[in-house]
């Protein structure tokens, strides 16, 4: 029998959930229904993207395979439903109004450096975006910093209030055009604009002669204060060290290293070693800076990272970038537009009294900020991606990780605060917000907690903090009930979230301070995670904290601590000790040693300052991890021989350790062999401790496996001794990733007696290790 076949007619809606807003996903799907000949529509709503297409089987089948396989670079396709539907007869495909709704799901990209068609538009004289430092289009350019409400539309951004010229309106409209809804498109008729200020917000100079003026300022050694993608950044000539040391005088910041700012990665290759993924990683859309071991020695370096041996380097990060750094044609510092203590500043007007003690001149436009953000901080470790400071690029890509039913409410750590909101199988991270010493920190964080929750939908009823009897929770008008989890089972469990591991585990947290549940100060955990509780299975045996927090800044008190736990009042006949200390201060100490009733510690950070010191450090630490950096900045890989460390019964005698460290100084060997040895000890510590637990997966989690000396060492040898080891990637190894094990250890433990309730009970937990 023959016959003619006609092609059988379906209509389907399609459901994409994952990172399809914000992408270019819209006229993707555009172009391939009109391809194909098919009918419908396509919108973007509060779970992503919504499709109703209509056409031959064959067709639509060729639709949806083309739909995963051929979806922009940016895009991400986590979940696609698909159901059949009536039969509509719809004359064309078109884009449709979005649909909004209370609670939203979607996922939006971060803000992504310039595409090379936007670059070479940006050097186009002919090209009328030439030198524009707002151009973008739907590959590239800000999202996450102008979006206040999802879906993703233009007037849900905060360039709702620049309407588009006609040449825009057009390019908006064309689906040839590769600004086809682009919803952040402008160009220099109707988009935001550049002004240089003065110290009285007075306009110096506008659009494209600003930035002549600004370059010629800081040609001139000025400090300038530019309004970027998501918040100031101070810039001063890098080659200037005397400008350099204004900056770091007025910012009171003596000698945390700064970032540098330049054109290109041939610029880079003259600083800095860098490797193939390193290259990859500068030149990525996310733009972060990027840790790289420096090479060259020109004498202005010092002034730029003090006693490291790593430069922090970053390419531009958006148009405006491009100009200044192509302009003016030298390293740029670049840092955090903030004053010491507080957060990054985003607003011009704020910005203008904030950093009033600091700049010399602002750099600023008129596109608002909706939701501030630092630059990203990373690196390569075992050929993987390093994030140490997730924001910029990064910030909101959520994490897929195991989470309770309810939605919660994460507010990370003290330090290197990093909040977050938990639902339905994904961590949605904030930005960075920094240390919360100051008030206005603390407003900051709630402040982006309040834009998570906007742009999410959501008004989780519970919420997770740090187990820190003085750590700041919610605002005071806050009654929802929540969880305190311990800091170093937090670490342990952020890389366990993150390589969704099970348990059993070994998971190690080592760093300088976390509120223990023993009334101690942690930081040297080897902790054991089985499916029923955890348990602390060895650490460092205790020592007096001298000082509390002051400890931590001056190393000799670490150090006084330790031999004198070692040699009792002995101690104080060492030269060196006697001129360290002077006699009210000795006798201060000595009567707070006699009495040990002070706070006590097992932390490996302060074990690190007392080396250092022991090592010949001078002086006090400035800013979180100067000594451990120095320390690990004098390691020679040539030198082999470690010190004895030996567990117990009870945890990790370091007596032997201290004993052999000393006998070293007094025979007068160099720094480097004595850190070499220190961190040798410790890697072979790593391997010991496993080897006794006999749990194949093993954590290294925490703010002292930011060393790179001790990390890869650690991993190289975990894997020799056939042991698996698991590190932070996607999340900081320090404080700014807890978020993530805060929720695993609710999801896993928060019904039993190993997490906090919220009224600040005991919790009871396997303490094995004393």
């Amino acid at each position: 029998m023959t016959g003619v076949l006609t092609a059988k007619q379906e209509r389907w809606r399609l459901r994409v959930q994952g990172v399809v807003q914000g992408i270019g996903f819209r006229p993707f799907v555009w172009r391939l229904a009109r391809e194909l000949g098919l009918t419908g529509w396509v919108n973007n709503d509060a779970a992503g993207a919504q499709i109703e297409v209509e056409g031959a089987i064959a067709q639509l089948q060729q639709f949806q395979q083309r739909l995963l396989v051929e979806l922009p670079a940016a895009g991400r396709c986590d979940r696609l439903q698909q159901e059949r539907l009536t039969l509509q007869g719809d004359r064309e495909f078109v884009i449709a109004t979005s649909m909004a709704s209370e609670q939203s799901t979607a996922q939006l990209p971060p803000d992504r450096a310039p595409c090379s068609a936007c670059l070479r538009e940006l050097w186009d004289l002919r090209d009328r975006r030439y030198r524009y430092p707002f151009l973008n289009c739907t590959v590239c350019g800000p999202r996450a910093s102008i979006v206040r409400q999802l879906p993703y539309d233009r007037n849900r951004t905060t360039l709702a209030t620049f309407p588009l010229c006609p040449d825009c309106q057009r390019e908006y409209q064309d689906p040839s055009d590769r600004r086809f809804h682009a919803q952040p498109i402008a160009c220099p008729t109707c988009g935001p604009q550049l002004q240089l200020w003065d110290a009285q917000g007075q306009v110096l100079a506008d659009r494209d002669r600003s930035l002549t003026e600004a370059i010629a300022a800081l040609q001139q050694g000025k400090i300038l204060a530019l309004k970027g993608l998501g918040g100031f950044q101070l810039l001063v000539d890098a080659c200037q060290t005397d400008a350099v040391q204004r900056l770091r005088d007025r910012k009171s910041r003596p000698h945390k290293p700064l970032a540098l700012l330049l054109p290109d990665l041939e610029a880079v290759r003259q600083l800095c070693q860098i490797s193939a993924a390193e290259a990859e990683l500068l030149q990525s859309p996310a733009a972060p800076i990027v840790l790289l071991r420096a090479i060259a020695s020109e004498p202005w370096l010092a002034a730029i990272a003090p006693d490291c041996c790593e430069l922090g380097l970053m390419l531009p990060a958006t148009p405006l970038h491009h100009l200044l750094s192509r302009d003016f044609g030298q390293p740029l510092v670049a840092t955090s537009g903030n004053r010491s203590g507080d957060p990054l500043c985003w607003d011009e007007v704020d910005a203008l009294e904030s950093l009033s003690a600091i700049a010399d001149l602002w750099l600023v436009h008129d596109r608002p900020i909706a939701l501030p953000m630092d630059d990203s901080v990373t690196r390569i470790i075992d050929g993987q991606i390093q994030v140490l400071r997730r924001a910029r690029g990064y910030v909101p890509t959520p994490i897929a990780i195991a989470t309770p039913a309810e939605p919660l409410l994460i507010l990370g750590s003290w330090q290197k605060n990093t909040p977050a909101i938990a639902a339905d199988g994904q961590l949605q991270l904030a930005p960075y917000v920094g240390d919360l010493e100051s008030l206005a920190a603390r407003d900051r964080r709630q402040q982006v907690i309040e834009h998570l929750q906007t742009v999410m939908g959501l008004q989780p009823t519970a919420w997770v903090a740090d187990a820190h009897p003085d750590a700041p929770l919610l605002a005071p008008t806050e009654t929802r009930s929540g969880w305190h989890v311990q800091h170093h089972l937090a670490h342990v469990l952020a890389v366990a979230a993150e390589h969704q591991l099970q348990p059993p585990f070994l998971g190690l947290a080592w760093d300088g301070s976390g509120w223990g549940l023993d009334q101690t100060v942690w930081g040297s955990e080897a902790l054991i995670c089985q499916t029923e509780g955890w348990q602390r299975w060895r650490h460092l045996q205790l020592w007096p904290l001298l000082g509390g927090d002051r400890a931590a800044k001056e190393p000799r008190r670490s150090a006084l601590a330790l031999l004198w736990q070692l040699e009792g009042d002995r101690c104080w006949d060492l030269p060196e000790l006697q001129t360290v200390f002077s006699p009210t201060e000795r006798s201060l100490l000595q009567a707070w040693l006699s009495r040990d009733r002070g706070l006590k510690t097992s932390s490996m950070g302060r074990l690190f300052e007392a080396i250092a010191w022991i090592c010949r450090w001078q002086g006090d630490q400035t800013y979180e991890g100067q000594v451990a950096t120095w320390l690990e900045n004098q390691c020679d890989p040539q030198i082999v021989g470690d010190y004895p460390l030996s567990l117990t019964e009870t945890g990790i005698d370091w007596r032997s350790l201290l004993q052999a460290v000393w006998c070293d100084r007094q025979a007068d060997l160099s720094t480097a062999i004595l850190a070499t040895r220190f961190h040798r000890s410790l890697i072979q510590l790593v391997v010991a401790l496993a080897q006794q637990a006999g749990l194949e997966p093993v954590i290294l989690s925490g703010g002292c496996f930011q060393n790179r000396f001790l990390l890869e060492g650690a991993i190289a040898a975990l894997r020799s001794a056939g042991f698996q080891p698991y590190w932070a990637q996607q999340l900081p190894p320090n404080d700014g990733g807890i978020a993530a094990g805060q929720v695993l250890a609710v999801h896993w433990y928060g019904g039993s007696k190993h997490v906090l309730s919220g009224s600040g009970t005991t919790a009871q937990y396997s303490h094995a290790a004393g």
